[in-house]
């Protein structure tokens, strides 16, 4: 082996490449500084390729510029012995060098191939350009859906607030209104003198109290705790219906116009408060439009897809049917716009507006599972879009029932639970007026013992939902494993989430929502116990 070498290396039989050249001086320097140039950007290559890797360690494939840098510097090689041996016949020596670029460059080549479609996947220039703008869109929407849930997390505490101050005034207005009537009810008995004047007074003051009952009703719409009774119901008939309505509302000087698909989609909603809705969209058009203009009430069916749900987080996709309430009006800024499903929030002078007429509107439609969208531009006006889910499966839809006055047969006994004394004080004198025999207790815990110790029959349970221990859905059905056949009636000024699940009641559930009224107390308790004598 080392005789080989020695065979190899040995140039005492060889003579320089400048013989080949026959020592042209021109030819000499023509391939020396053609040689010296290439030599010295190959190795400047190889220095660069390293200085990269080394200061880029999370570049993909560093390994190949490494492979890469030996090759070249492999090369440059050749060049400065192709120099070398224009004097000194070392080609052995050069053959060598050459021989490791050959293994460099087949052992690049070998690993290069298999690389290049990885290579090829890498994101183009223009590629990352598109994915940077890209993102910058998505951070953008990102910190907009950010803003839209910081929104509604604070008309959510606002609205935890003001559904508890609505409880707290359902009780008081239950006492006002109740003892009213009563006075209004010994009234008849008087002479007809004095009783007018009286009766006067108590109108009055039955007139306030029924304005207070509104404002805690749009308070709880606003905090969506208040108990809807959905039913099936068809957006065109609800509008028409309400139609000569708006137009006495709005007046002469606006025009109204109404347009519809004539294959408009049943929804599920509770009829009453929807028409509020309306109407408050359309008192708030009329007041945006004080010198006239024109109301434009259109319904129509509607898809809200991915891409419209990414940018209303709170939207999920689907069949809805939309009711838009477009006016001519003022319009509205941007700022005033981010605020106005606030409740409290007017622009209006004072003593024209509560400013729970919108946040009335947003608390109901998203009780039920509905959304609302509001678009205004300053001096064209402002369109407000409410969209309510499709009911998958046409049904017959309700009529309003009337409410009458009935009293109690005799031996008929209520057990009435309420913690709150004055308002327990109205409905057990109301109900004793009513003919009914009336047991009473401020909690579950003093009912129980109350019934433990009588053995009264008791035909209805009337107990308020938020009792102080056990609340008064639990204290029925737990009361209701003795007495299966016992029907409950259940009162609330402020449900939360005992009896009222998604916008609806629950299941099997009998409501009377506060302040009570004679006429709907005795209305309500006669349909459930002839309801039960029926079967």
């Amino acid at each position: 082996m080392w005789s080989f070498l020695q065979s190899l290396l040995d140039s005492s039989t060889l003579s320089p490449h400048g013989i080949c050249l026959l020592w042209r001086p021109e030819l000499i320097w023509l391939h020396v500084v053609s040689d010296s140039i290439i030599a010295l950007a190959y190795f400047s290559i190889p220095f660069a390729l390293g200085a990269f890797v080394w200061k880029r360690p999370d570049v993909e494939f560093g390994w190949v510029f490494w492979a890469f840098a030996i090759f070249i510097m492999a090369c440059g090689l050749t060049h400065v012995f192709a120099i070398w041996t224009l004097w000194v016949p070392d080609y052995a020596l050069e053959g060598l060098v050459k021989a490791v670029t050959a293994a460099a460059s087949i052992f690049t080549a070998i690993m290069l191939w298999p690389l290049l479609p990885k290579v090829l996947a890498l994101p183009s220039p223009t590629q990352l350009v598109a994915a940077q703008n890209a993102l910058m869109f998505e951070a953008q929407e990102r910190r907009q859906a950010e803003d839209m849930l910081r929104q509604a997390q604070r008309l959510d505490a606002v609205g935890q607030l003001t559904g508890g101050v609505a409880h707290d005034f359902n009780n008081l207005l239950t006492v006002i209104m109740g003892n009213i009537e009563i006075a209004q009810h010994y009234t008849d008995d008087w002479a007809a003198s004095g009783a007018e004047r009286i009766r006067r007074v108590l109108d009055s003051a039955m007139g306030g109290a029924q304005r207070a009952a509104k404002l805690t009703q749009r308070l709880l719409a606003f905090a969506r705790r208040q108990p809807l009774n959905p039913k099936p119901l068809s957006p065109n008939k609800l509008v028409a219906g309400m139609a000569d309505f708006f137009r006495r509302t709005l007046g002469e000087n606006i025009k109204v116009n109404m347009t519809g698909s004539g294959s408009i989609w049943q929804v599920e909603a509770d009829h009453g408060e929807l028409e509020a809705a309306l109407l408050n969209l359309v008192v708030n058009a009329r007041d945006a439009m004080p010198e006239g203009g024109k109301l434009t009430i259109e319904t129509s069916n509607a898809y809200l897809d991915q891409d419209y749900c990414q940018h209303n987080v709170e939207v999920t996709p689907g069949e809805y049917v939309l009711i838009a309430v477009s006016d001519t009006g003022h319009g509205m800024a941007s700022d005033i716009l981010d605020r106005a499903f606030e409740p409290f929030f007017t622009t209006k002078i004072a003593g024209q507006g509560t400013g729970l007429g919108l946040s009335q509107v947003y608390g109901f439609i998203t009780q039920s599972g509905g959304h609302v969208k509001i678009e205004s531009t300053i001096g064209v006006g402002t369109t407000v879009r409410i969209y309510l889910p499709r009911l998958p499966q046409v049904a017959a839809e309700d009529e309003a029932s009337r409410v009458t006055i009935t009293g109690g047969r005799k031996g008929e006994t209520i057990f009435v639970v309420e913690d709150d004394p004055d308002v327990r004080s109205y409905v057990v004198e109301t109900l004793s007026e009513l003919r009914y025999n009336v047991l009473e207790a401020s909690d579950a815990e003093a009912a129980k013992i109350a019934l433990r110790d009588c053995n009264v029959g008791v035909d209805l349970l009337l107990t308020d939902v938020m009792l102080p221990g056990q609340n008064g859905r639990q204290f029925a059905e737990e009361l209701r494993k003795h007495r299966p056949n016992l029907k409950v009636l259940l009162m609330t000024g402020y449900s939360h989430n005992t009896i009222v699940h998604e916008g609806r009641l629950d299941a099997g559930v009998d409501l009377i929502q506060k302040p009570l009224t004679r006429a709907v107390l005795a209305s309500r308790i006669r349909d459930l116990i002839e309801a039960a004598d029926a079967t």
